[in-house]
């Protein structure tokens, strides 16, 4: 039997606002902690560096919720919020070897270095419009005219969502990330919402696809024409592999900039040589501080759900078949056993091998595209906005709820107006 836990409450809202302290006691004390989450599933939390990156790439270690022991009503407490009552389970987060492979392939044409390098350009120029519209004022939020609309624009283009519709697109997603402070329901309804036109938009763009692919031709159309052509991707894989790279390909991105520039802001020294690296036009300091940002506070700050499939140990604890995993990336990546000083921010530093985008085979696919937009939208607000300053006390900002990232609700600052 299991000694009673002795360690800080979790997943409260004084802990969403700083979970450093408790995941350094659970590492501590419990590596390997077996807790009720605030929906009811029992699941098993991972926080050290070495367990956590064997955790992620142990076959053993399913993505599947068929594997999950619970009852249907538990399973449906997992995973992305509405994705099951859509009928969009079937994508990458979801689903193991040899279809994770299959699927995998097929996307990964999307997001090569060369392709998110040619994508440079609109990056630069979304960063910049919305900048425009708030640098008049003085003041802005962050969040919600910045780090929320960058990449929901971004990854429409990518998959090739009209301009005219990527409103809609906007409105569905702000209401997925408020993890239910929004409207009773919300939820589900917009990712319904969002379903139906991705099939219609399928639908369409089969319709009118050409015989052979134009250059830089959209990952929808890239979709279609590989599963015309032998590839066995069907319409509801195609609509749930759009929906999860939405999904993925937007809040973590909004999480990297409001959460990286937050603690640029509570780091003034650090900020101060990242802006003159920028001010001299050198690159290096950007790329480094960005693994650091992700190391430090990071967007995902628990991985997305395992299940074990047959008896293991991880961290000399005993995991039971069907028990969800879920490996803490905020905990392992401040692990003291792999990185000096963890609890520092340290743009320069170079041994960062963090997991702040997975691990192994399910490593984050859009990972080159979020780098491209954080490395961006940082850049940009540093030389465009130099007095960039925090317009709240911190200990009044709030973090947004749900279990998997790790993100502002809002971010409000102040700098000296300038016209765009």
């Amino acid at each position: 039997m299991n000694a009673p836990y002795l360690g800080p409450e979790l997943f409260t809202w004084e802990f969403a606002s700083d979970p450093y302290p408790a995941y350094a006691w659970l590492r501590e004390h419990a590596p390997v902690h077996r807790t009720t989450l605030p929906s009811g599933v029992e699941a098993w939390l991972v926080t050290r560096y070495a367990d956590a990156k064997q955790a992620l790439a142990d076959q053993r270690l399913s993505k599947n919720p068929v594997h999950h022991s619970e009852d249907a009503h538990g399973k449906s407490k997992t995973g992305i919020p509405g994705e099951r009552s859509a009928n969009l389970m079937t994508h990458l987060l979801n689903i193991d070897p040899p279809d994770h492979t299959r699927l995998r392939r097929l996307v990964s044409k999307a997001f090569t270095p060369r392709r998110v390098a040619e994508f440079t350009t609109r990056v630069q120029e979304l960063t910049d419009q919305l900048i425009d519209q708030f640098a008049h004022k003085g003041s802005a939020d962050l969040i919600h005219e910045f780090a929320f609309p960058l990449p929901i624009y971004a990854i429409c283009d990518l998959l090739g969502v009209p301009r005219e519709d990527q409103d809609d697109f906007r409105d569905w997603a702000g209401m997925m990330i408020r993890h239910g402070g929004g409207p009773r329901g919300g939820v589900a309804r917009s990712v319904k919402k969002m379903r139906g036109y991705l099939a219609e938009l399928i639908h369409r763009k089969r319709e009118a696809l050409p015989d052979t692919p134009s250059p830089g031709e959209d990952l929808i159309s890239g979709l279609i024409r590989a599963s015309d052509h032998g590839e066995h991707l069907t319409e509801n894989e195609a609509a749930a592999m759009c929906f999860v790279l939405l999904f993925a390909g937007f809040e973590t991105t909004i999480n990297l900039i409001g959460n990286g520039t937050y603690a640029l802001l509570r780091n003034p020294k650090q900020r101060a040589q990242l802006q003159k690296s920028i001010e001299r036009g050198e690159q290096e300091l950007l790329d480094t501080g960005i693994e650091e940002l992700l190391r430090y506070d990071g967007p995902v700050e628990l991985a997305t759900w395992r299940y074990a499939t047959e008896p293991l140990d991880i961290g000399g604890q005993h995991i039971a078949s069907g028990d969800p995993v879920l490996v803490v990336l905020a905990a392992a990546d401040r692990d003291p056993a792999r990185f000096d000083e963890p609890d520092t921010l340290d743009l320069s530093r170079r041994d960062n091998q963090h997991l702040g985008y997975g691990h192994g085979i399910h490593y984050c696919l859009g990972a080159p595209l979020a780098r491209l937009e954080g490395r961006t939208a940082l850049a940009t607000l540093l030389r465009r906005l130099p007095d960039l300053r925090l317009a709240a006390d911190p200990a009044d900002l709030r973090w947004r709820g749900g279990l998997i990232m790790r993100g502002l609700r809002n971010l409000p600052v102040e700098f000296t107006a300038v016209r765009p």
